[in-house]
């Protein structure tokens, strides 16, 4: 069995959203007692995050964005993004909870980790939060994996939704490759097949387009064929998942038809690519109890030896 962090504090129940917000606390709420109520839950090594310091949120974002959101007080930051009294902690802290499994993969405390954290991150910009999204958990991550000695990273991304700040952090950049599979045409709109990174950045980012209405079988092949020969190929020294379960069949903000056995097979093609630490960051997932469950299965294949 493999030694498993599981990053969790209730600091991120303090991001209040309204009350018709998809992204709502009861997410986490519904994740944590669905694993409470499993025969997994004693297996995994229960780990507080640490709250990440500023200088690590501007590796990758820009300092007049990051003074913006510490003085933004209460509102939409965008169309879909709010920011309430305890957004800004839980940022820090959703951040840190990445930083906090990299650094334990890295000390040998484990080997693989998941962080069920609040607010996402994938569709932050630079300069700007988006799409419920505030700082970018993952490219914060990314960056400190690399200045503690992880200098290859492979991203994978199979949220439904195309992780656009994520994928711009990164375009010109050929130590970080990211990978994403998502529904597409769809929100945000960015992440056709033709968007391949920039400069020397060039072929280090690779999106694979979903149409909606697709399922096991695409995702399947895609997981278990092109994405383990991608990572090879690159060879990283860690790899960091954006875990989006919106891909899920029942989710409401897609139509994308994800099952148990379709998503048990992204995780064990994402596993079976390299023998490096893994690191999964909790992203969309918007059924409560389709959202659970898929956590459930994620933890669970974690736990075990890639077949």
């Amino acid at each position: 069995m493999k030694k498993v962090g599981f990053i969790y504090d209730d600091i991120f129940l303090k991001h209040n959203t309204p009350q018709w917000h998809p992204e709502c606390k009861e997410r986490l709420i519904s994740i944590i007692n669905t694993l409470k109520g499993s025969d997994i839950w004693n297996d995994l090594i229960h780990i507080e995050p640490q709250k990440a310091d500023f200088k690590d949120i501007e590796a990758v974002h820009v300092h007049s964005y990051v003074e913006r959101i510490k003085t933004f007080g209460k509102g939409y930051a965008d169309p879909d993004t709010y920011i309430s009294e305890g957004t800004l902690e839980a940022s820090l802290y959703a951040a840190g909870a990445v930083i906090e499994a990299i650094q334990r993969c890295h000390s040998g405390d484990i080997q693989r980790a998941f962080c069920a954290v609040r607010p996402p991150g994938h569709h932050a910009e630079a300069n700007r939060a988006m799409g419920f999204c505030i700082f970018n958990n993952i490219a914060v991550g990314a960056r400190y994996a690399q200045r503690i000695g992880y200098k290859k990273v492979f991203i994978i991304d199979f949220d439904v939704h195309h992780g656009n700040g994520t994928q711009h952090m990164f375009e010109e950049d050929d130590t970080v490759f990211y990978l994403s599979t998502h529904q597409y045409p769809h929100y945000p709109g960015t992440g056709s097949e033709s968007e391949k990174g920039k400069g020397k950045g060039t072929g280090f980012t690779v999106n694979i387009p979903m149409s909606a209405g697709s399922g096991d079988e695409e995702y399947i092949y895609t997981y278990r064929n092109t994405v383990p020969r991608l990572i090879k190929d690159f060879a990283p020294n860690i790899i960091l998942v954006s875990a989006g379960y919106d891909i899920h069949i029942k989710d409401p903000l897609s139509q994308i038809r994800i099952t148990e056995e379709g998503l048990k097979n992204i995780i064990k093609g994402i596993l079976s690519g390299a023998e490096v630490p893994v690191v999964f960051s909790l992203e969309g997932g918007y059924d409560l109890q389709a959202l659970a469950d898929s956590v459930l299965l994620t933890v669970k294949e974690l736990l075990v030896d890639s077949d």
